[in-house]
């Protein structure tokens, strides 16, 4: 861990100032969408450039050995388990979120081959419940999908659920389960436990190995700020790591991958979750990011996220009353995000970011702001307030070019 924090008494106090320091910020811009891709760290290029040079350009195909690219999705999956209270040598990186999400529940149905319901609600993000539905179509077992209000999942957990699937941080409006409890009932009626970590990892405390969850995966290019694209984690509990069965069987969690065998042997432990090859240069990048997590304590990130979301909320309640608080008012049971309805909402978000202010829309009308300690401090809360003041009060929103739809939102 690094030894540049702030100490008053006997606490270590993260220094949100340097870690600031350490992100490319455009001037004149206030980032508040770090929650859907956060910004760029300042030493990626140098990470990159080294990956690049030093590494692929000098040695070539040897830097798989001299420079242990083979170890990376390993080596950074237990930088990564440190964020979610991992025990050291059960995560992995590599793939996309949605592959992870995929190989977990597939993993976890396994598991429970008696039972066929599949336990999630309707505030998981999408591409979870369509890889759940793609999945239970392509076994033509009789899988249930059962979807319930975020509210009503603690009652429908019993003995006929297979797996509990969840995202603990609801992507639209942040409202945040108790992963304790839930996953304690779950165990009850020996339910396998699926978190989808997304909005969570590098937002919340998280602690799998102390909740006892059976699998959990997530991004890295939100609050981890590993850039567009970079790879998605998995998570296996050590009661499983050795003999779940990963149902994509990829030549990389094979035992020995460089005996070329013709029959599937799963790699020990971790490592049989492995499905293609490493991509070394994003997990440069998410390397340099990484860097910035180590200056700092997670309690103290949540601690003062939740400053800057409850000062964002009372600024914009007293000014933009058309605004109406989506997300739950409670901060112990909210994210690192804060969610405003308003009819408009596209419109109104384009506006704001034409005047710097960057958040994002989710629809039917949803206002999306993240506020990550990182980089962003309570002088950027209030000068991000002013432009949304002026952009509903002045219906700067109403204008020709922000009812054109883009293709992101």
């Amino acid at each position: 861990m690094a030894t540049n924090r702030l100490r008053w008494g006997h606490c270590i106090l993260s220094d949100f100032r340097k870690t600031k320091s350490m992100f490319y910020l455009p001037e004149g811009v206030i980032y508040l969408d770090g929650n859907s891709l956060g910004p760029l760290p300042k030493a990626a290029q140098a990470y990159v450039s080294r990956a690049i040079q030093d590494e692929w350009g000098e040695m070539l195909i040897r830097a798989w050995n001299d420079a242990h690219w083979m170890e990376l999705s390993t080596g950074v999956g237990d930088r990564i388990g440190s964020l979610i209270g991992a025990e050291k040598g059960h995560v992995v990186m590599g793939d996309t979120l949605s592959i992870k999400v995929y190989q977990a529940l597939a993993s976890a149905l396994e598991m429970r081959r008696d039972r066929k319901v599949i336990l999630t609600d309707n505030g998981n993000f999408p591409s979870d419940l369509y890889m759940a539905q793609g999945l239970v179509k392509s076994l033509d077992q009789g899988h249930e999908i059962r979807c319930v209000n975020p509210e009503n999942v603690m009652d429908n957990i019993d003995e006929s659920v297979a797996v509990m699937m969840l995202t603990e941080v609801d992507y639209r409006t942040g409202r945040k389960h108790d992963m304790l409890a839930l996953t304690e009932k779950a165990r009850s009626c020996d339910v396998v436990t699926v978190w989808d970590l997304a909005h969570s990892a590098g937002a919340v405390p998280v602690d799998v190995a102390a909740a006892k969850v059976d699998f959990a995966v997530g991004c890295t290019y939100k609050y981890l700020n590993g850039g567009p694209g970079s790879p998605a984690f998995i998570y296996v509990a050590p009661a499983h790591a050795c003999t779940v069965r990963p149902a994509l069987s990829g030549w990389l969690g094979h035992e020995a991958p460089f005996n070329f065998d013709l029959d599937y042997r799963p790699g020990t432990g971790i490592e049989r979750m492995r499905v293609g090859t490493p991509p070394v240069i994003a997990l440069k990048i998410l390397e340099s990011a990484l860097d910035i997590w180590d200056q700092v304590k997670m309690a103290d990130v949540r601690k003062k996220s939740i400053t800057l979301s409850n000062l964002f909320i009372a600024e914009i309640e007293a000014r933009c009353p058309d605004l109406h608080l989506a997300s739950p008012r409670s901060s112990d049971q909210r994210g690192s995000q804060v969610s405003f309805e308003f009819k408009n909402g596209y419109a109104a978000m384009r506006a704001c970011i034409d005047r710097g202010v960057i958040g994002d829309y989710r629809a039917p009308d949803i206002m999306r702001f993240g506020f990550t300690p990182l980089y962003i401090d309570e002088e950027d809360v209030m000068a991000a307030v002013d432009v949304i003041e002026d952009v509903i009060t002045n219906r700067r929103w109403d204008a020709p070019e922000y009812q054109i739809r883009a293709r992101v939102t």
